[in-house]
Protein backbone atom coordinates (compact mmCIF):
# COMPACT_ATOMS: atom_id res chain seq x y z
CA UNK A 1 0.00 0.00 0.00
CA UNK A 2 2.92 2.77 0.64
CA UNK A 3 4.39 1.46 -2.91
CA UNK A 4 1.11 2.20 -4.38
CA UNK A 5 0.71 5.89 -2.62
CA UNK A 6 3.74 6.86 -3.52
CA UNK A 7 3.62 5.99 -6.92
CA UNK A 8 0.46 7.85 -6.49
CA UNK A 9 1.93 10.83 -5.48
CA UNK A 10 5.04 10.80 -8.07
CA UNK A 11 2.38 10.74 -10.64
CA UNK A 12 0.54 13.70 -9.35
CA UNK A 13 3.70 15.35 -8.99
CA UNK A 14 4.97 14.44 -11.99
CA UNK A 15 1.95 15.68 -14.08
CA UNK A 16 2.24 18.86 -12.27
CA UNK A 17 5.46 19.75 -12.89
CA UNK A 18 4.79 18.90 -16.41
CA UNK A 19 1.49 21.44 -16.83
CA UNK A 20 2.34 25.05 -18.33
CA UNK A 21 0.75 27.69 -16.92
CA UNK A 22 -2.36 29.38 -18.33
CA UNK A 23 -3.06 32.74 -17.36
CA UNK A 24 -6.20 33.24 -15.73
CA UNK A 25 -9.36 34.45 -17.01
CA UNK A 26 -9.35 38.08 -17.50
CA UNK A 27 -12.30 38.88 -15.67
CA UNK A 28 -10.19 38.14 -12.55
CA UNK A 29 -7.37 39.84 -13.06
CA UNK A 30 -8.67 42.64 -10.73
CA UNK A 31 -9.08 40.04 -7.94
CA UNK A 32 -5.23 39.02 -8.56
CA UNK A 33 -4.00 42.42 -9.00
CA UNK A 34 -5.96 43.80 -6.06
CA UNK A 35 -3.37 46.45 -4.17
CA UNK A 36 -1.28 47.33 -6.84
CA UNK A 37 -0.40 50.54 -8.69
CA UNK A 38 -1.29 51.12 -12.03
CA UNK A 39 1.11 54.44 -12.28
CA UNK A 40 5.05 54.88 -12.82
CA UNK A 41 7.58 53.95 -9.75
CA UNK A 42 8.74 57.34 -9.30
CA UNK A 43 10.08 58.42 -6.34
CA UNK A 44 7.28 59.98 -4.86
CA UNK A 45 4.93 56.92 -5.57
CA UNK A 46 7.41 54.72 -3.62
CA UNK A 47 7.07 57.40 -0.84
CA UNK A 48 3.44 57.45 -1.03
CA UNK A 49 3.35 52.86 -1.24
CA UNK A 50 5.75 52.45 1.54
CA UNK A 51 3.15 52.69 4.63
CA UNK A 52 0.74 50.07 2.39
CA UNK A 53 3.54 48.04 1.98
CA UNK A 54 4.83 48.05 5.38
CA UNK A 55 0.85 47.19 6.48
CA UNK A 56 1.04 44.41 4.54
CA UNK A 57 4.60 42.84 6.04
CA UNK A 58 6.64 44.56 3.63
CA UNK A 59 10.64 44.79 5.10
CA UNK A 60 12.86 47.73 4.37
CA UNK A 61 16.57 46.96 3.59
CA UNK A 62 17.55 47.86 6.77
CA UNK A 63 15.94 45.59 8.32
CA UNK A 64 17.13 42.37 6.25
CA UNK A 65 20.85 43.39 5.97
CA UNK A 66 23.02 45.15 9.14
CA UNK A 67 24.24 48.55 7.87
CA UNK A 68 27.82 48.49 6.41
CA UNK A 69 29.46 50.82 9.04
CA UNK A 70 28.39 51.77 12.34
CA UNK A 71 30.61 55.04 11.71
CA UNK A 72 30.84 58.20 9.81
CA UNK A 73 28.22 59.63 7.25
CA UNK A 74 24.90 58.22 7.39
CA UNK A 75 23.96 58.70 3.99
CA UNK A 76 26.59 57.16 2.50
CA UNK A 77 26.51 54.13 4.54
CA UNK A 78 22.58 53.67 3.92
CA UNK A 79 23.97 53.99 -0.32
CA UNK A 80 26.50 51.78 0.29
CA UNK A 81 23.76 48.87 2.19
CA UNK A 82 21.25 49.47 -0.46
CA UNK A 83 24.09 48.96 -3.49
CA UNK A 84 25.18 46.17 -1.15
CA UNK A 85 21.69 43.83 -1.24
CA UNK A 86 20.93 44.74 -4.51
CA UNK A 87 24.06 43.76 -6.13
CA UNK A 88 23.70 40.88 -4.44
CA UNK A 89 20.01 40.48 -5.98
CA UNK A 90 21.56 41.41 -9.36
CA UNK A 91 24.06 38.83 -9.44
CA UNK A 92 21.45 36.45 -8.54
CA UNK A 93 19.51 37.03 -11.18
CA UNK A 94 22.24 37.80 -13.58
CA UNK A 95 23.56 34.02 -12.95
CA UNK A 96 19.92 32.31 -13.12
CA UNK A 97 18.96 34.24 -16.16
CA UNK A 98 21.47 33.74 -18.83
CA UNK A 99 18.79 32.61 -21.50
CA UNK A 100 17.66 34.17 -25.16
CA UNK A 101 15.58 37.37 -25.04
CA UNK A 102 16.47 37.77 -21.62
CA UNK A 103 19.26 40.70 -19.61
CA UNK A 104 20.04 42.10 -16.28
CA UNK A 105 21.24 45.65 -16.16
CA UNK A 106 21.89 48.05 -13.42
CA UNK A 107 20.46 51.49 -13.44
CA UNK A 108 22.01 52.93 -10.10
CA UNK A 109 21.10 51.25 -7.30
CA UNK A 110 17.82 49.64 -9.15
CA UNK A 111 17.83 46.55 -11.30
CA UNK A 112 15.83 45.91 -14.51
CA UNK A 113 15.23 42.65 -15.88
CA UNK A 114 14.72 42.79 -19.34
CA UNK A 115 12.50 40.36 -21.09
CA UNK A 116 11.78 40.37 -24.98
CA UNK A 117 8.34 38.90 -25.88
CA UNK A 118 9.44 35.77 -27.70
CA UNK A 119 11.11 34.76 -23.78
CA UNK A 120 8.19 34.42 -22.30
CA UNK A 121 5.01 34.69 -24.03
CA UNK A 122 3.21 32.47 -27.15
CA UNK A 123 4.48 33.17 -30.73
CA UNK A 124 0.99 33.80 -31.75
CA UNK A 125 -1.14 34.31 -28.77
CA UNK A 126 -1.18 36.56 -25.85
CA UNK A 127 -0.25 34.13 -23.15
CA UNK A 128 2.80 32.85 -21.05
CA UNK A 129 5.07 30.41 -23.20
CA UNK A 130 6.47 27.14 -21.37
CA UNK A 131 9.73 29.18 -21.49
CA UNK A 132 8.18 32.26 -19.91
CA UNK A 133 6.87 30.35 -17.49
CA UNK A 134 10.40 28.79 -16.67
CA UNK A 135 11.79 32.56 -16.67
CA UNK A 136 9.52 34.45 -14.42
CA UNK A 137 9.23 31.29 -12.55
CA UNK A 138 12.70 31.61 -12.06
CA UNK A 139 12.36 35.40 -11.07
CA UNK A 140 9.58 34.98 -8.66
CA UNK A 141 11.45 32.69 -6.53
CA UNK A 142 14.42 35.33 -6.29
CA UNK A 143 12.53 37.77 -5.74
CA UNK A 144 10.32 36.34 -2.44
CA UNK A 145 13.86 36.12 -1.27
CA UNK A 146 14.80 39.79 -2.05
CA UNK A 147 11.46 40.72 -0.63
CA UNK A 148 12.46 44.36 0.81
CA UNK A 149 11.97 45.84 -2.77
CA UNK A 150 9.46 47.51 -5.36
CA UNK A 151 9.16 46.26 -8.54
CA UNK A 152 7.62 48.29 -11.64
CA UNK A 153 6.48 45.79 -14.42
CA UNK A 154 6.76 47.55 -18.25
CA UNK A 155 4.99 46.50 -21.10
CA UNK A 156 6.58 47.55 -24.39
CA UNK A 157 5.67 47.54 -28.05
CA UNK A 158 7.20 47.51 -31.35
CA UNK A 159 6.27 51.13 -33.79
CA UNK A 160 2.28 50.74 -33.97
CA UNK A 161 0.10 53.24 -36.29
CA UNK A 162 -2.32 52.82 -33.87
CA UNK A 163 -1.28 54.48 -30.15
CA UNK A 164 -4.13 53.46 -28.65
CA UNK A 165 -3.74 49.61 -29.62
CA UNK A 166 0.21 49.72 -28.86
CA UNK A 167 -0.95 51.32 -25.31
CA UNK A 168 -3.50 48.46 -24.60
CA UNK A 169 -1.05 45.21 -25.88
CA UNK A 170 1.83 47.14 -23.88
CA UNK A 171 -0.29 46.74 -20.96
CA UNK A 172 -1.85 43.67 -21.34
CA UNK A 173 1.44 41.84 -21.48
CA UNK A 174 2.54 43.83 -18.03
CA UNK A 175 -0.76 42.85 -16.29
CA UNK A 176 -0.18 38.72 -17.97
CA UNK A 177 3.32 39.31 -15.69
CA UNK A 178 2.23 40.29 -12.70
CA UNK A 179 -0.67 38.03 -12.64
CA UNK A 180 1.93 35.29 -12.58
CA UNK A 181 4.26 36.68 -10.31
CA UNK A 182 1.01 37.02 -8.18
CA UNK A 183 -0.05 33.43 -8.45
CA UNK A 184 3.45 32.80 -7.88
CA UNK A 185 3.86 34.45 -4.05
CA UNK A 186 4.79 38.37 -4.76
CA UNK A 187 2.36 40.50 -2.83
CA UNK A 188 0.56 43.35 -5.15
CA UNK A 189 1.76 45.28 -2.15
CA UNK A 190 4.94 45.72 -4.41
CA UNK A 191 3.88 46.19 -7.83
CA UNK A 192 3.79 49.38 -10.15
CA UNK A 193 2.15 48.19 -13.64
CA UNK A 194 2.13 50.34 -16.52
CA UNK A 195 1.62 49.88 -20.36
CA UNK A 196 4.22 52.51 -22.36
CA UNK A 197 3.30 51.52 -25.46
CA UNK A 198 6.06 52.09 -28.15
CA UNK A 199 8.06 54.47 -26.06
CA UNK A 200 11.17 54.04 -25.02
CA UNK A 201 12.70 52.20 -28.08
CA UNK A 202 15.94 50.00 -27.53
CA UNK A 203 16.18 48.63 -30.92
CA UNK A 204 15.89 49.71 -34.72
CA UNK A 205 12.60 49.46 -36.48
CA UNK A 206 14.09 46.70 -38.81
CA UNK A 207 12.52 43.12 -38.18
CA UNK A 208 14.76 41.93 -35.59
CA UNK A 209 14.70 45.28 -33.68
CA UNK A 210 10.60 45.47 -33.58
CA UNK A 211 11.24 41.83 -32.06
CA UNK A 212 13.49 43.34 -29.35
CA UNK A 213 11.36 46.42 -28.85
CA UNK A 214 8.33 44.16 -27.88
CA UNK A 215 9.32 43.73 -24.25
CA UNK A 216 8.24 43.48 -20.77
CA UNK A 217 10.91 45.44 -18.35
CA UNK A 218 10.80 44.33 -14.40
CA UNK A 219 12.66 47.41 -13.06
CA UNK A 220 13.63 46.63 -8.65
CA UNK A 221 14.69 49.06 -6.42
CA UNK A 222 15.09 48.91 -2.31
CA UNK A 223 12.71 49.91 -0.53
CA UNK A 224 14.39 52.68 1.83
Amino acid sequence: MKKLNAFFIGCTMTLAACMQYTSPSRNTWPQYLHGASFMEMTESARVAKKPIFQGDGGRLVSQVIKPVSQYGDKNANDSAMYLQYMSELEFKLYDALRKPGTSVQRAGTDVVVLLVRDAIMELDAPDISADGDNNLGIIAKILKNYDATFIEIAGYTDSMRDTHAAQALSLDMAQRVAVYLAKHGIKTSRMFIVGRGAARPIAGQDEMGRLTNRRVEIRIAPVR
